[in-house]
């Protein structure tokens, strides 16, 4: 056995805030389209037009901007792309994932669940995408 010491990683010491602020804010706004168009976007007559003209487009990019938030927050120049954050992010991930289909299943009938009865079979895809994502943290896991 030799003594040579371990390779050096080139990771990042800094966090970086743009990349990190950037992050939070595409999840929240994600969150926050999905939670108008549920609320004021699927009304008839509608209070918001253009967002109703989208229709289940609304979905694809409320939940679309939460994912690319989570995956643009893997990075090693954010705290969830590094050390413990990493698992935190992978496994909040995949156990969320898993109980938006659980619930799914168990509120399929009942018409008054909010937001579940609205997607209708679009959580499947809510809920695979976001074990997808964690799929992105394990891969940075080390």
């Amino acid at each position: 056995m030799s003594n040579r010491p371990a390779p050096k990683y080139d990771e990042p010491t800094d966090v970086s805030i743009v990349r990190t602020a950037i992050s939070a804010l595409l999840v929240v706004a994600g969150i926050a389209w999905v939670v108008v168009y549920a609320v004021k976007g699927i009304d008839e007559p509608p209070k918001i037009q253009w967002m109703y003209d989208l229709e289940d487009w609304n979905w694809l990019i409320g939940f679309g901007m939460v994912m690319v938030g989570l995956v643009f927050a893997a990075n090693k120049a954010t705290p969830l792309g590094r050390g413990r954050g990493v698992v935190v992010g992978m496994l909040g991930c995949f156990l969320l994932g898993l109980a938006w289909i659980v619930i799914y299943y168990f509120t399929a009938n009942d018409a008054d669940f909010p937001l579940f009865s609205d997607l209708g079979q679009y959580n499947l895809v809510v809920g695979i995408a976001l074990m997808a994502t964690g799929f992105v943290y394990a891969t940075k896991w080390e």
